[in-house]
């Protein structure tokens, strides 16, 4: 089982050390310099995530996959990872200016918890089941396009078996 899901694993770890990020660079701007705009906050810690997860999720979670150039691979990336931004935001958009969920509607405790799930919990899911989704779709659409070590040896892409249609 471990082996039919290691994308999705390394996907995982890789969104859990993108997650560490983005909330460190996340409440490092919302509790310093930018105290009134933390969906802006939320959306900087998003962004520097962003370039680590591409580093990682190319070279590590998705290192078999491809079928692009690199530049084309890193445009449609950083399009969709844009798209999942949009994603992220929206739940603690909805939740600051539809449900007034921030001071002084209702107090500073119930603000930052309102702030966390909406933010960090539910725009995160929302956020990495469209990147799941997109980056397999559209940035890495084919498995076994980059040569792998096969008994100490690189395998050309043209040696690799079809992979079957789905």
């Amino acid at each position: 089982m471990l082996g039919r899901h290691r994308e999705l694993l390394r996907f995982a770890v890789v969104g859990g050390a993108s997650f560490v990020i983005t909330m460190t660079v996340n409440y490092g701007l919302k509790f310093t310099v930018l105290t009134d705009k933390p969906v802006t906050a939320l959306m900087i810690g998003v962004l520097v995530a962003t370039v680590f997860s591409y580093v990682a999720n190319r070279e590590w979670s998705f290192r078999f996959r491809g079928g692009r150039e690199r530049a084309h691979e890193a445009a449609l990336f950083f399009l969709l990872s844009a798209i999942a931004l949009g994603l992220n935001a929206l739940p603690q958009l909805i939740s600051r200016h539809v449900l007034d969920l921030e001071q002084p509607h209702v107090g500073l405790l119930t603000q930052e918890i309102a702030d966390f799930v909406s933010g960090a919990i539910i725009g995160t899911l929302l956020g990495t089941a469209f990147r799941w989704w997109s980056f397999k779709k559209w940035v890495f659409p084919v498995a076994d396009a980059r040569p792998r070590l096969v008994r100490g040896e690189r395998q050309d892409v043209a040696d690799l078996p079809e992979e079957p249609a789905a």
